[in-house]
Parts: structure tokens; C-alpha cells; sequence
């Protein structure tokens, strides 16, 4: 794995835990591409981080601030590294925490951020991550204009997605889909 674009461009990562399934190059290249110039600026909740590829890549295009939510503590340790090895790491923050607690916690700061990346296990799902989607949906997480990206196996269930929310655009790579959602601009006491 590497960094595609950006400041770190061609930066090679570490290597990837035991049970962490990144995503890939080109699923992160059309995702990225995606995205276009929602990056500049932008702040980045990387949960269920992994290696921290998607945040990393973020930051390199030009995000200011990037945290990384990670439960597995090699995980955290490859995070980590490969922050170092891109030298970003003054711009990063990685919690290691389970991401429902990390989300119940509350927000890291008040500032909110325009970009969350999550990228569960395959076999995740159910009523545990339709959990932290509805969190991210109640706690003041998300700035306007945010954008939400979630991946998943082409034969994962299908997740309960808040109202508010709206399938901007969902591309396909081998058994990985990547969905990206943006807010209705729907007022939150509006039952639709």
C-alpha cells in the first residue's frame, strides 16, 4: 500500500496487522477522486482506522487535522507508523478506543469535522453499526456540508442510514462498495 496523491504521494505504508482489510488502491484513488475539493481545509474522523490509509490520504490532499479511532492496538501502532513515515503526524490525533464509545463520548472538540471516514470489519454490522451511525447522526459531529464515506462488502447487510442523509454517490470495487452520503439539509425535527 502507498499514498496515491498529495503531499506524501508514493510513500510506502507499513505493514497491515493481523485482521485489519484495508482499503484498496484503487477503491482509494475513485474515492478520492470522488471527493475532489472537499479535501482543502477540511477536518477528518477516520473511524475503525485500520493502517489509517483513508485519513493519511486525506491529510496528504490537503486536510488540516485528521483523528484516528482505532480499537485493535496493533492498529494503532501501524497508525501511527505510517503517520511517521509521511511525517503528517503533527496534523493527527489517533484515540485508541472503540468507536461506539469514542462516539459516545462525545465530540474530541467543538469544532465538528467535514469528512468521516468509516471502515468497519465486513463481518460488522447489524444493530452495532447502525448504532454509530445513528450517533454520528445525534452528536454535534458533523459540520454543514459534511460528507460521510462508508465501506462495505458487496454482501454486507444493508445498514440503517439516518434520515437526513443521502446517497451522493456509491461506486463498486471487486467485493468492496464505498458509499458517499451528504446531508438532506433537512430540519432535525422534520419526520419524513
Amino acid at each position: 500500500m502507498r499514498v496515491i496523491g498529495g503531499s506524501a504521494r508514493g510513500t510506502r505504508l507499513g505493514r497491515v496487522p493481523a485482521g485489519v482489510r484495508p482499503v484498496s488502491d484503487r477503491a482509494r484513488e475513485g474515492l478520492f477522486s470522488s471527493l475532489g475539493g472537499r479535501l482543502g481545509g477540511a477536518r477528518v474522523l477516520d473511524l475503525y482506522a485500520g493502517t489509517g490509509a483513508l485519513g493519511i490520504e486525506a491529510l496528504s490532499r490537503g486536510a488540516d487535522e485528521a483523528v484516528f479511532v482505532e480499537a485493535s492496538p496493533a492498529a494503532v501502532t501501524a497508525v501511527q507508523d505510517n503517520l511517521a513515515r509521511t511525517r503528517l503526524e503533527d496534523r493527527a490525533v489517533v484515540q485508541r478506543s472503540d468507536v461506539r464509545r469514542f462516539l459516545e463520548r462525545g465530540p474530541v472538540s467543538e469544532e465538528g469535522f467535514d469528512l468521516v471516514f468509516l471502515d468497519p470489519p465486513y463481518e460488522a454490522g447489524g444493530s452495532g453499526l447502525d448504532a454509530v451511525l445513528a450517533l454520528l447522526d445525534l452528536k454535534p459531529l458533523l459540520r454543514e456540508g459534511f460528507t460521510v464515506i462508508l465501506s462495505r462488502g458487496s454482501k454486507s447487510s444493508k445498514d440503517v442510514i439516518p434520515l437526513q442523509w443521502a446517497v451522493a454517490r456509491r461506486l463498486s470495487y471487486g467485493d468492496s462498495v464505498v458509499m458517499l452520503f451528504r446531508s438532506r439539509n433537512l430540519p432535525r425535527d422534520v419526520e419524513v
